[in-house]
């Protein structure tokens, strides 16, 4: 399929998002029941955060339209369009079903990266490196967590500021859980809390009831 974009608008070579053969058919099926599909591209843009996620909007939107520093990548027939301001944040993200199958409804965004972890917070933290712990969890981290049903809960500090926190709620047993802990939990608390040298996952996943991911 032919893609009609403006003039300036840049026609990128190498995705700087994937999409997987299942969301694929997905998306092509669902645009199919549009006016005029074959003009429309799937836009995905970033536009927010919460906690230790990017929000995003995914919608349809005429290719021709496009703004002259939008990238837009064609992927066997679907134009995807990201915004130029979304690119860097985006890029080596996968769009995928959720892992319970097609009839679960709804799309995946896979994203590697995260968002500035201490981005908006205006938080005290004061006492004991549990103390501090505590109050994050409780004002930025546990929150943005409750969206997918979710808590993380400390369970110690050692003697060399190692931090052991488990996850549970829909965090338990769930596939995304360790980046979740890795690239979003740990890195609000090291920068939050400069004393702390690691955060390790202590959650038994094999025990969780109904991950978010599964």
């Amino acid at each position: 399929m032919a893609i009609d974009t403006t003039e300036a608008t840049e026609l990128s070579a190498s995705p700087v998002i994937e999409v997987t053969p299942e969301a694929h058919t997905k998306i092509l099926e669902i645009r199919g029941g549009e006016d005029d599909p074959e003009t429309l591209g799937l836009r995905i843009e970033i536009i927010g955060a919460a906690g230790v996620d990017y929000q995003y909007d995914l919608s349809f939107h005429e290719v021709a339209e496009s703004e002259s520093d939008d990238i837009v990548v064609e992927q066997d027939g679907l134009p995807v369009i990201i915004p130029a301001n979304s690119v860097e944040n985006i890029t080596g993200a996968t769009l995928d079903l959720p892992s319970s199958g097609a009839n679960a409804g709804g799309l995946v965004l896979r994203n590697p990266n995260r968002p500035d972890p201490l981005a908006g917070i205006d938080v005290e933290l004061e006492g004991d490196i549990p103390e501090k712990i505590h109050t994050l969890l409780e004002s930025h981290i546990n929150p943005s967590l409750a969206a997918h049903g979710g808590f993380a809960t400390l369970v110690g500090v050692d003697d060399d500021n190692k931090v052991f926190i488990t996850m549970g709620g829909g965090c338990q047993g769930c596939s995304m859980s360790r980046m979740t802990l890795t690239e979003g939990i740990q890195a609000t608390i090291m920068a939050a809390i400069p004393e702390v040298t690691e955060v390790v996952d202590a959650t038994d996943h094999t025990a969780g009831d109904s991950p978010f991911y599964s």
